[in-house]
């Protein structure tokens, strides 16, 4: 297997790469900027929106790599290609062609539906694929994005109607952005807290306009109030009148809206599910599948139905000799 799981993170064999290592090292391929794939490396390659993005967050970066969709570029004796992921602005695979040609293809976290604040993600052919496995489990099957929006903005409707507030939970970075933009288009206006208003303006430097109002302690008439995840009702008790919805692939478990303190749940993932997963993996063309995260076993099992050679990242195998 081309790649190798240590402490810390996955690790390119034979090479000083690392792909989001949670742990300082030398050189690191960071895939976006969320808080559970960065650390504060000597070395960064990333696209600029990520590496922008990591600067708000951890401050000054030691050394850095910017790489740009679809423009290969030599590493030493390796060669690096970033394709669009999907996952949040400036999200991205790597490809990584050895000298004998063999290309290692990390899909960091990955969405393959459409987005309005980040670029669609591309499969990108490969011999060896190392897949994300957030939602690898059958079960997993989210319905359209755009539909799920159009019920989220319709149960905002019908609570400000009531004279009750309606406050969605979603990620900092990413998801909070894209809900702001799909609320936009459904005509609703929001309010946002300080830490998603503050990646919002970054998303607007980088190009990406997404527009709220800096919560600053009230709501004005007909905002539908956005926060991070697990923000406490007590906390926001003393704005009147509130129901909480969690934004979060999650909500497809009976306990989703339990698990985030909300009183409903809407299937909104910057994920891909099973599905989508098991299409990437067949489309890119790979001779083996690696997954890594989540429900890794039962991804890989799921592949292996589908007539691919798959396995976790965990399994040890004997591999033909002729592979």
């Amino acid at each position: 297997m081309p790649v190798e799981w240590q402490k810390g993170g996955l690790k390119l064999q034979g090479a000083g790469l690392w792909f989001d290592a949670r742990q300082r090292t030398t050189l690191a391929f960071v895939s976006h900027a969320h808080s559970d794939h960065i650390a504060r490396h000597e070395h960064v390659i990333a696209t600029r929106e990520t590496l922008a993005l990591m600067t708000h967050r951890l401050g000054p970066l030691l050394a850095t790599t910017t790489g740009a969709y679809r423009r290969p570029w030599q590493l030493g004796a390796l060669t690096l290609e970033l394709f669009p992921a999907g996952h949040v602005l400036g999200a991205a695979q790597v490809r990584v062609t050895r000298e004998d040609g063999h290309r290692v293809v990390y899909t960091g976290d990955l969405s393959t539906g459409p987005s309005l604040t980040a670029a669609v993600a591309e499969v990108a052919p490969c011999d060896t694929l190392v897949l994300e496995s957030t939602f690898g489990h059958p079960r997993y099957r989210f319905p359209p994005r755009a539909g799920t929006y159009d019920a989220v903005a319709d149960w905002a409707r019908r609570q400000l109607a009531l004279g009750i507030r309606p406050v969605l939970l979603a990620y900092s970075l990413g998801k909070a952005q894209e809900t702001i933009a799909q609320l936009a288009a459904r005509g609703l206006a929001v309010c946002a807290h300080p830490a998603i208003h503050a990646v919002a303006e970054v998303y607007g430097r980088l190009g990406v306009e997404v527009r709220a109002r800096r919560f600053e302690g009230a709501f004005e008439a007909g905002e539908v109030g956005l926060f991070p995840p697990f923000r406490s009702r007590a906390a926001l008790a003393h704005l009147g009148p509130l129901r909480l919805a969690a934004l979060t692939g999650w909500a497809l478990e009976p306990w989703g809206a339990r698990r985030a303190g909300a009183d409903v749940a809407f299937p909104v993932s910057d994920h891909a599910d099973f599905p989508a997963l098991v299409a990437y993996a067949q489309a890119s063309g790979a001779r083996e599948v690696v997954t890594v995260h989540g429900f890794a076993d039962d991804l890989a099992r799921g592949l292996k139905k589908a007539g691919l050679f798959a396995r976790a990242v965990s399994e040890r195998v004997q591999l033909p000799l002729d592979f």
